[in-house]
């Protein structure tokens, strides 16, 4: 490809593509922090003021000594975030490595990952993460997402990749307080009626089943019929499966079995029968090794995202307090506790630690706490 000087710049040139077209570029030598010699160009440009502004920025850059910025430009954040996670990993705690490469392959990277590291701004990083997450995860988890890639972001900036973090003035909708993410008994009953009115049998055993159990969401969708002892009224937690694929509990103490109500069993038997019936349609056989959770449609596991649409549909068609997921889980606990059952039992059947229930759920604690004052006043009283 032949260039030409143009009067401009000594750095700035035009030439003629395969089409005839006339188009510009420029290329800039200049020596990095070591003295080695090395060269920064780009063409394409359809017009000069474009390539001329261009070439300015990376001139000013250089000599403010920015070089790293120059010469990291074409570095996408799918190739940073390798690159920061192998640096750092051996710095972080097992947990936390884990974490950070789930949240970087499974999250950031399918829909940020082509992107240039130096070109996302922050409207793009608002419509393009921030907006899609919050469709499909909570606001307390996109605020997790959106730390770790803020984390990553000034790794970049420590390494003079990037002159600033311009993410981290960004605020994430808060999620409703668990106070209020819950049913009471009454409400969850009639709930329940009328999400077995409008519902299928799949999402009504499922939903019966994250209420009576207190089960986290990926806890139930990786269910195996394997895993219910019909007779022993038992049910084992030893996966999550979730939009991502299956995989280990989400921490040791969420391995548990745990005794159930006959009426889930009951339940569990009724939908049971319905999937046999079901695959024999598909010319399949059911076995104990399946996902209990069933599209009727396909016999194939279903989505993450049945149940909170299901959910949605029943609180607005009913006009009932609309509680996501998760609140049934909180549903269970806070039922457990107005009946005053130990913070350990309650812990053990949730899968977390007594402090971890004492914490989410301290505001159901407090009113006990209140309630035992005026029962040792009356107690004095008599």
């Amino acid at each position: 490809m032949k260039m030409y000087k143009t009067d401009k710049d000594d750095d700035l040139y035009y030439y003629f593509n395969a089409k005839k077209e006339k188009r510009w570029l420029y290329r800039y030598r200049y020596y990095d922090a070591f003295g080695k010699r090395r060269e920064k160009s780009k063409q394409g440009f359809k017009k000069e003021n474009e390539a001329y502004r261009a070439l300015l920025e990376v001139k000013t850059a250089v000599l403010n000594g920015d070089i790293k910025e120059v010469e990291n430009e074409n570095l996408t954040i799918s190739e940073w975030l390798d690159i920061w996670y192998e640096t750092n990993k051996n710095q972080w705690e097992i947990s936390t490595c884990e974490n950070r490469k789930l949240i970087i392959e499974t999250i950031i990277k399918p829909l940020l990952g082509k992107i240039k590291l130096t070109k996302l701004d922050k409207v793009t990083y608002k419509r393009l993460f921030i907006n899609e997450l919050l469709k499909e995860y909570s606001p307390g988890s996109v605020a997790q997402y959106h730390a770790t890639f803020k984390i990553s972001i000034n790794a970049a900036v420590d390494s003079e990749i990037l002159r600033r973090n311009r993410f981290n003035k960004i605020i994430i909708p808060q999620p409703k307080k668990e106070s209020e993410n819950f049913y009471t008994a009454s409400e969850l009953r009639e709930f329940l009626e009328a999400f077995k009115r409008y519902e299928n049998i799949t999402n009504y055993t499922m939903v019966e089943l994250l209420a009576f159990t207190g089960m986290r969401r990926g806890e139930a969708m990786g269910l195996k019929w394997s895993d219910v002892d019909f007779e022993g009224l038992t049910i084992s937690i030893n996966r999550t499966r979730d939009a991502n694929g299956i995989r280990s509990p989400k921490t040791k103490n969420s391995y548990r079995t745990i005794k159930v109500i006959g009426e889930l069993i009951t339940q569990l038997k009724v939908y049971r029968k319905w999937c046999k019936e079901l695959m024999i349609s598909f010319g399949k056989h059911l076995s104990e090794d399946d996902f209990i959770f069933i599209n009727k449609s396909t016999t194939k596991p279903i989505s993450h995202t049945v149940i909170r649409y299901a959910i949605d549909r029943v609180t607005k068609k009913e006009n009932l307090k609309r509680i996501t997921v998760h609140g049934l889980r909180h549903t269970h606990a806070t039922i457990l506790i107005s009946k005053r059952i130990p913070v350990k039992v309650i812990s053990d059947r949730l899968g977390n630690t007594p402090e971890m229930v004492l914490n989410t759920y301290g505001h159901s604690f407090k009113e006990l706490e209140e309630e035992s004052v005026e029962a040792f006043a009356d107690a004095l009283a008599l």
